[in-house]
């Protein structure tokens, strides 16, 4: 797991916050102090924050659950993006569905309306529409895409949620503590890290800045990728030595149950020989 650098966390600006006056004071414990009007966090606390949040990150993915990004702001959209992409995990980076987490039923309905229209095209019961309808429903494939094509293979809610301005993300951030789903998150110092369950204290504003707090967390849900993988394969070689056991183990069985057989076969075939001679050294006689 790649170790928080402090000089990192610098160059990328993440110890920049917000102006003074724009301050949420549950953010006290975590600012340095303020240079110029701007609250600057204290990175040693940020580099703490990150350190937890990675155990518990990878933690939960060597259990095998998805962990949900989040963030439908400019800076942070292909960001998230792309570091979902590179672990397999789902994420939303245009709107936030509302009753996401609340009414996950629903979410899936619609997911499952994707796969039904996919199904149409394929079986050519797509062409058999008149062309409004077949203009529509293409429509509404784009629409759902678009919003939910990055959860499409999420068949279940999230183990939990990784967040990029919780205040933008508000309403996901508000359904994942309604169901008690844990929430990883950056906090600037116009948040209240109190809503989220791990608050990583940075500038959630820079592009920099959350590509690397970013990189920190996925990286750690990689290695909880792998360590489930390595187990998997291990339980699978297990498995398989246990079942050439098995058979070494019946095969000795059946061939000791043989043994006896032959041995008595060949008690008869020497009884049998031995009569034979005597009868043919009386019949000599």
């Amino acid at each position: 797991m790649k170790k928080v650098d402090i000089q990192e966390l610098l160059n990328a600006g993440a110890h920049f916050g917000h102006l003074t006056k724009k301050w949420n004071p549950n953010m006290a414990p975590y600012i340095y102090g303020k240079k110029n009007g701007i609250h600057i966090i204290n990175l040693y606390k940020t580099a703490a924050k990150i350190e937890e949040a990675q155990k518990a990150l990878k933690q939960i993915a060597s259990a095998g659950r998805k962990i949900l990004y989040v963030s439908t702001k400019k800076q942070a959209k292909s960001i998230i993006a792309d570091k979902a992409q590179k672990v397999n995990m789902p994420y939303i980076a245009e709107r936030w569905p509302g009753g996401m987490l609340t009414n996950f039923v629903t979410i899936r309905k619609a997911i499952k309306k994707m796969s039904a229209i996919d199904k149409m095209k394929k079986d050519g019961t797509f062409e058999t529409l008149s062309k409004k309808e077949r203009l529509q429903t293409d429509r509404l494939r784009a629409k759902l895409e678009k919003n939910l094509g990055s959860i499409a293979d999420m068949t279940r809610l999230p183990a939990a949620l990784i967040v990029v301005d919780i205040n933008k993300e508000h309403v996901a951030v508000a359904e994942a503590n309604k169901l008690g789903i844990p929430v990883f998150a950056m906090v600037d110092t116009n948040t209240d890290p109190r809503k989220v369950t791990f608050p990583i204290p940075a500038n959630d504003d820079a592009s920099k800045s959350i590509d690397l707090v970013l990189e920190y967390l996925t990286e750690a849900i990689a290695e909880g990728l792998q360590i489930r993988k390595e187990e998997k394969e291990k339980a699978k070689a297990e498995k398989e030595a246990a079942k050439l056991m098995a058979e070494k183990a019946e095969k000795e069985v059946a061939e000791a149950k043989e043994e006896p057989k032959a041995e008595a076969k060949e008690e008869v075939k020497e009884e049998v020989k031995a009569e034979n001679n005597e009868a043919e050294a009386k019949e000599d006689k």
